[in-house]
């Protein structure tokens, strides 16, 4: 293997660097997977499956960009990497809508279409009808193509064998939450909190609200996969880079993400896990608590610059959004955290800024 594809092989090292490969490769690929999905989407029978699946790329691309930047990690597997994060994601996007905004309100329901999510990271699982329990039936085979994509995709790379446990229970605690979130409004919250009785051990410091915010996050997942391109990754560093990103990292995503979209989610009448603290201080304490424990966390991953990136890109994305300045409480907690910010953060912040100005 020559010095430039050992390069390709290789994390980057600096925001520079990443930032090089994000826009030469990773934004031109994840957006020409998504419109292939988008095309597939305009396809489909059903008028409210149709209407939801091109409502979850139109307004979610950014999800897909987030998670293809792990393709940034080893350029020389993107190919597998990219459209394998872009057709979860996807799964993850649609199913999002399905049940947010759904004409059913039945956990058996949530869970059977999240059964796909299971099935997409499983190898060789047959797909079933996911939509049995609902009246909207007929996709034309969309969900079904996306689950065999993660299958094709999963299936070569060489060392996922060793994390497919970790990935599937990552995908597993997702689907609860996702159950949980969408049950009828006054049975969420005490549903939730039962379920972090049973399985909160794995992070007793941190509050029902912070446990579930972190088994919302795909990004653990596709951790996983970028280490599953090494052949001789083991189950056991399958284990340490699940304990680098979960709950910590992804915790921090789902936060931010909740943040700024407190408006959003009250119009709507959706769920906020920013909504139980007692006020905005705890609020910004807590979140710069799981910030720290985040970056903490990252330090035992070998090339751990990159994940060290992805924690100040995190910051720099979601308090960069347009959502953050039409709210008083948030423009309020971004700018205290956002105070004496690393040039990194600062780096992606402007960079974040562009791309939602320049290419969308």
């Amino acid at each position: 293997m020559n010095e430039f594809e050992q390069g390709r092989n290789r994390s980057p090292r600096g925001p520079i660097g990443l930032m090089k490969r994000v826009y030469k490769y990773v934004l031109p690929e994840v957006r020409s997977c998504l419109d292939s999905w988008r095309k597939d989407a305009e396809g489909i029978p059903d008028p409210e499956l149709r209407k939801q699946a091109l409502a979850s790329i139109e307004t979610k691309q950014f999800h897909c960009e987030g998670g293809g930047i792990y393709a940034a990690g080893n350029l020389s597997m993107r190919h597998i990497l990219i459209p394998l994060i872009v057709a979860y994601q996807t799964i993850s996007d649609y199913l999002d809508n399905l049940c947010d905004r759904s004409t059913s309100l039945d956990p058996a329901d949530f869970r059977l279409l999240h059964k796909s999510m299971l099935d997409a990271v499983t190898p060789g699982a047959e797909p079933v009808n996911y939509y049995a329990l609902r009246t909207e039936q007929n996709d034309g085979g969309y969900l079904h193509r996306l689950v065999r994509k993660c299958q094709e995709m999963t299936s070569r790379l060489p060392g996922y064998g060793a994390a497919t446990e970790e990935v599937y229970n990552l995908a597993v605690l997702y689907t609860d939450l996702q159950v949980y979130k969408h049950i009828h409004p006054e049975l969420r919250e005490a549903a939730l909190k039962e379920w972090w009785e049973k399985e909160g051990y794995r992070a007793p410091h941190l509050q029902w609200n912070e446990f579930a915010a972190a088994t919302g996050s795909t990004l653990g997942v596709f951790m996983l996969f970028l280490a599953s391109c090494d052949p001789k990754l083991s189950t056991v560093a399958s284990s340490s880079i699940r304990a680098a990103y979960f709950p910590h990292v992804c915790g921090l995503h789902i936060m931010l993400d909740y943040l700024i979209d407190q408006d959003e989610d009250r119009a709507g009448g959706d769920l906020n896990f920013c909504n139980y603290y007692e006020n905005t201080d705890m609020m910004l304490n807590r979140i710069a608590s799981i910030v720290e424990w985040a970056r903490k966390d990252v330090r035992s991953l070998p090339e751990n610059s990159m994940h060290r990136m992805i924690i100040e890109g995190l910051l720099a994305l979601y308090l960069s959004d347009p959502k953050v300045s039409e709210q008083r409480e948030v423009r309020s907690v971004s700018r205290r955290l956002m105070k004496n910010s690393p040039l990194t953060r600062l780096f992606f912040f402007v960079n974040s800024r562009w791309i939602r100005k320049h290419m969308y």
